[in-house]
């Protein structure tokens, strides 16, 4: 749909294109390339990937260069992408005990097995803008090396010798396995709709805007009701075997791998066990570095699950979240709504003056 009134028509459109390429490859910079964006704005390739749900880092920085860092608009050019793309064969599940942390704490103990590894985190520096130019930023920067942390040394490359942390002692811990939900629900060949399994939720959570899953969750985790202190069992960030069947044996075979971050987290009185003798647990996984996704989608996959009015929250979750829709509706905002406006500005004059004079 165009702007029929808009001097110009259809020329006025292209012009419109002309000049949105014209800010696009114009100015005296020269151009990024995908490796400058992998390479420096991992975070936002992170972001734009799991909101796709594409794991392709080229692709994704080639979205945010076309997008002119419009992390939305990258993803749903990456969306969109991914749309065009054969689908070969499906990945097998991977136990969590598979992946390979670079960074793994756990708030909820003092000394868990294998120590806290602390790894490339921002957390405990001051939020203080860096002044400092290119030259000087290289010759300060440290060499890559096994960096100290609590516990044991981290490490700057996949670790395989730190386990994940186990299951709170004397069996306290809802078991939340449902025998009706087998296998990951496909949101891409299957509309979801309130009262899919939970893994239709995780999915759907996975792809979600960061920003908004991040809003809902601490919109409802504040709530009264939800007044018991929410604490994070685990956090992990590493690297994932991607498993495929081989055509012939049908053994799996790991074929390629990629970054996601993980997190569980815990509540007291677990559903259905309202007597306060068990912990309800929240999970959240999704592609990238992205922790306060995960800790974020962990904490909804709880309040979901001990909500009393779940449909409505389920309903939210899955329909409320998506960055790529929620930005379509935004852009659908900006097209003529002349047709509509003229009408609302006719039932209004009607309820002000019910009964208008007729003219001659």
């Amino acid at each position: 749909m165009g702007y029929s009134g808009v001097r110009g028509g259809q020329e006025a459109i292209a012009a419109a294109e002309r000049l949105m390429r014209r800010d696009r490859f114009a100015g005296s910079s020269r151009w990024l390339d995908p490796d400058q964006i992998t390479g420096r704005l991992g975070l936002a390739v992170d972001r734009v990937m799991g909101e796709a749900g594409l794991w392709a880092p080229e692709r994704a920085a080639r979205a945010i260069r076309q997008s002119r860092g419009d992390l939305l608009e990258a993803a749903q050019l990456l969306r969109a992408h991914r749309s065009t793309l054969p689908r070969l064969a499906y990945a097998s599940p991977v136990p969590a005990a598979a992946l390979r942390p670079v960074r793994r704490i756990a708030p909820a103990y003092r000394n868990p097995p294998g120590g806290q590894v602390l790894g490339a985190t921002h957390d405990y520096t001051p939020r203080i803008l860096d002044l400092t130019d290119e030259g000087t930023a290289r010759a300060s920067a440290p060499r890559p090396s096994r960096p100290a942390t609590a516990g044991v040394p981290a490490t700057t490359t996949p670790d395989p010798g730190v386990p994940p942390v186990g299951r709170p002692p004397a069996g306290l811990l809802a078991d939340r396995r449902d025998p009706t939900d087998p296998g990951p629900f496909d949101i891409t060949r299957a509309p979801a709709r309130p009262g899919v399994p939970r893994s239709a939720r995780l999915t759907a959570m996975a792809r979600a805007e960061t920003g908004s899953l991040t809003h809902l969750w601490y919109l409802v985790a504040q709530a009264p009701r939800n007044a018991q202190p929410e604490i994070p069992l685990e956090l992990r960030r590493g690297h994932l075997p991607l498993r495929v069947e081989h055509p012939f044996t049908g053994s799996p075979v790991t074929v390629a791998g990629v970054r996601v971050s993980e997190a569980r987290t815990v509540r007291p009185d677990a559903r259905p066990h309202p007597d306060g003798s068990r912990f309800d647990i929240g999970y959240g996984l999704c592609l990238g570095d992205n922790e306060a996704k995960a800790l974020a989608m962990a904490g909804l996959d709880l309040l979901v699950h001990r909500d009393k009015t779940a449909n409505r929250l389920e309903q939210r979750v899955l329909t409320a979240l998506d960055g790529p829709e929620l930005a379509g509706y935004l852009e659908h905002l900006k097209l003529p709504h002349y047709v509509d406006f003229r009408s609302i500005v006719d039932r209004l004059r009607a309820l002000r003056d019910p009964n208008p004079e007729e003219g001659p």
